[in-house]
């Protein structure tokens, strides 16, 4: 027989199991499409009975696995005692199990199968004692595959589903009957949504407007196919009628909304990923960086950028890279990287730095012992490591680029994007690089049409060098948003109303030859545009990088650009300050001063009372491409020296302010801290030394409960027996 194409369900289960298996396959039909694969805790010394006891209660052929056996719909598959089960090319592969080996048995398969179906794999997590499948769920979850888990309620034992559970990837928690359920109504496989037709439902619209306007992230600019499937996945785990059922469902229910963002921000990362790219990074690629750079001033750092980056696997995997490069030139170790990403958890979860086996196993013994720490809960990445690494929330579609960089990585994420997003955020990454910079991308992305501005190092691991430093920002517009799909217009509505490219690029042009050195910032700070080669008094924060222009701006223009900003909102009229000093260039030269303009620009309508929505920043006095002076009313001048006073008293009151208050929180965490440390190292050294017994009594636990449970039955049905033979 040949393995199904569908999906394949894997069901772990150990003590307590056996009666909550027995309830899901009485709800299940013999026709769903799927496999159905079952992993449980049996002991080695005895004669498992499963197969008898789960063929009472479904239609369904159940099958003890053999190894290389295809896996096939509509069959029940039921590992066998003494045996290692994984999933390949859809046929199971069995290994002997090591004789008093302690293994994790759920999670081993489950890992499996989130590798070999992807999105088509299914893991569900029943009754049970320990953790095991809390960490295969994660990859199923990764892969895009759904994961389920009964509830503590129904379970006889319920450390296993609440261990999957606290992992924050479960989909649904349910009774076995009610699970068996959520099965019933998915599609016997997943199937690619029809891209045309996403695109000009209002449903999708209104579906990304909301992820949108919640969570701040357009996912407009990802490719629709894996944005609808993952859409359409969640319309059939709430069993509605159409995405416009879902559309209304999402609107009154938070947490859905934020279960469809989970789903579309996971991403698969694990340390040292593809290990012959980074053994090409180690052997090649740093130790050219760093010799480009063999003496870096005291107050500079080799900078790099980590975009995209999930739990924080492959940022840490960098710094493990740089850190050896430098010790190997016995120079100290100056390197600042920032990782960033749009899903705040995984963020937390980097910062925490605590990964378990799974994700360590490409690195080596050597590694593991410099760069980390044994914990209960798993590895935790060293403090020399940690404190190389910022970790912030950054969207590379809305927010500025980070500048300067000597090394970009943004490996596998590009490849979700549309083509015109695609472009401009190379781009971005093409800014940001320093000269001679390296950009590491994913081993199915390319710098597309931007080829020509990088050298390629590797192309099968699709590593390069920064070409040249010219611009290619001259269409690209923070935020970036695509314009929705609109119903069908008359074509003379669209000739008149549809701007025209050629139309778009000669404003840019214009732009770029008529105004005069400045930014475009909305009424909060936030940096929108730049114009006449001002983004070269723009600096990357080593800290909490935002797209703020006061975190950006040099820190001579700082106040004064604050205090004008602040006035030409407040006054909702232009501010000018004179005589202000511009900072020096890379190569020093003549003090320049300048006329420093801001100017909020308010709505056209008569006599509207709407504050100003932009304002206008600009630098009068320094050059600039052929700057035209535009004849207009001209405010007062006030000077420099002035603005910075303003804003120095302004933030002198705040500091104090902030100062007291956070003078009473220090003291209060300094009591609680020195408590809870005491208490902490107690635990720690306890809680080390219970865990490796807790497992194996966990483990031993388990089989003799599974033994128990299929014991208990034979007598029940041998009762039965001599009940029927008494009246005879």
């Amino acid at each position: 027989m040949s393995p199904t194409e569908g999906r394949i369900v894997g069901i772990g289960a150990s003590a307590g199991g056996l009666e909550a298996l027995e309830q899901l396959f009485d709800a299940l039909p013999p026709d769903t499409g799927m496999a159905f694969i079952v992993i449980q805790h049996l002991s080695p010394d005895f004669r498992s009975l499963m197969d008898e006891l789960i063929a009472r209660h479904s239609e369904m052929p159940v099958v003890v696995a053999g190894d290389n056996m295809p896996v096939c719909a509509n069959h029940i598959y039921l590992m066998p005692p003494r045996k290692q089960m994984i999933i390949r090319d859809r046929h199971l592969v069995l290994t002997d199990k090591e004789p008093q080996a302690f293994t994790l048995p759920i999670d081993t398969f489950f890992r499996s199968l989130a590798q070999d179906v992807g999105e088509q794999a299914v893991a569900v997590v029943l009754s049970g004692s320990g953790s095991d499948g809390s960490r295969g769920v994660v990859e199923v979850k990764r892969a895009g595959g759904l994961v389920l888990a009964e509830t503590a309620a129904s379970a006889k034992f319920d450390s296993m589903p609440l261990s999957a559970a606290a992992t924050g990837v479960v989909d649904h928690c349910h009774s076995p009957r009610d699970l068996a359920r959520v099965l019933c109504g998915l599609p016997p496989r997943e199937i690619a949504p029809d891209t045309a037709m996403l695109s000009e439902d209002p449903a999708m619209d209104a579906v990304l407007r909301l992820l949108r306007d919640h969570f701040g992230i357009d996912f407009s600019l990802y490719k629709t196919t894996t944005v609808g499937r993952r859409i359409q996945r969640r319309v059939d785990l709430m069993r509605l009628g159409g995405l416009s059922s879902y559309v209304d469902h999402v609107k009154t229910d938070p947490e859905e909304l934020n279960s469809l963002y989970q789903d579309l921000l996971i991403g698969v990362t694990q340390f040292f990923r593809d290990p012959e790219a980074f053994e090409r990074l180690e052997q090649e690629v740093i130790p050219a960086l760093l010799d480009r750079l063999p003496n870096l001033p005291n107050d500079e750092e080799l900078r790099v950028w980590v975009a995209g980056c999930a739990t924080g696997e492959e940022a840490y995997s960098l710094a493990i890279l740089f850190w050896e490069a430098f010790a190997a030139r016995s120079r100290p170790v100056r390197l600042k990287m920032l990782a960033t990403d749009v899903h705040q958890g995984s963020l937390e979860h980097a910062g925490a730095g605590v990964y378990g086996d799974e994700q360590l196993q490409f690195v080596s013994p050597k590694r593991l012992q410099r760069f980390f720490t044994k914990r209960s809960s798993g590895y935790q990445v060293s403090q020399d490591l940690r404190q190389l690494i910022v970790f912030a929330r950054h969207n590379v579609t809305k927010d500025a680029p980070f500048t300067k960089m000597n090394f970009i990585s943004c490996r596998n994420m590009l490849i979700y994007f549309q083509p015109q997003p695609q472009r401009t955020v190379l781009s971005l990454f093409h800014f940001g690089l320093a000269s001679g910079g390296v950009l590491f991308l994913g081993a199915s992305e390319t710098p597309g049409a931007l080829t020509d501005e990088f050298i390629s190092i590797d192309d099968h691991w699709k590593i390069y060098r920064k070409r040249r430093d010219v611009q290619l920002l001259s269409q690209v517009r923070l935020p970036l948003h695509r314009q929705h799909a609109r119903r069908p217009m008359p074509i003379d509505v669209l000739r008149s109303h549809a701007p025209d490219p050629l139309i778009l690029q000669t404003y840019d042009q214009l732009l770029d030859r008529f105004m005069p050195p400045g930014f475009l910032v909305d009424e909060d700070g936030g940096l929108i545009d730049s114009f006449a080669g001002a983004e070269k008094l723009l600096k990357v924060r080593r800290r909490r990088p935002s797209s703020h222009l006061l975190d950006l701006i040099d820190d001579e223009l700082r106040p004064v650009v604050s205090g004008a900003i602040q006035r030409a909102v407040k006054e909702r009229t232009a501010v000018a300050y004179s005589g202000v000093r511009m900072p020096a260039g890379e190569g020093g030269g003549e003090e320049q001063r300048a006329t420093l303009t801001a100017e909020p620009l308010l709505p056209s309508r008569t006599g509207s009372r709407t504050g100003a929505r932009h304002v206008l920043v600009t630098f009068q006095g320094i050059a600039a491409h052929r700057t035209v002076t535009v004849q207009q009313p001209e405010p007062t001048p006030i000077p420099a020296n002035q603005a910075s006073r303003e804003h120095l008293d302004t933030l002198e009151t705040e500091l104090a302010y902030t100062r007291e208050t956070l003078q009473a929180t220090i003291e209060e965490l300094e009591t609680s801290n020195e408590e809870m440390q005491a208490t902490n190292e107690e635990l720690v050294a306890s809680n080390e030394e219970l865990q490796s017994t807790n497992e194996e009594l966990h483990s031993v636990n388990e089989e003799l409960y599974t033994v128990n449970a299929e014991y208990q039955q034979k007598i029940s049905e041998l009762r039965e027996l001599n009940t029927d033979m008494a009246h005879l």
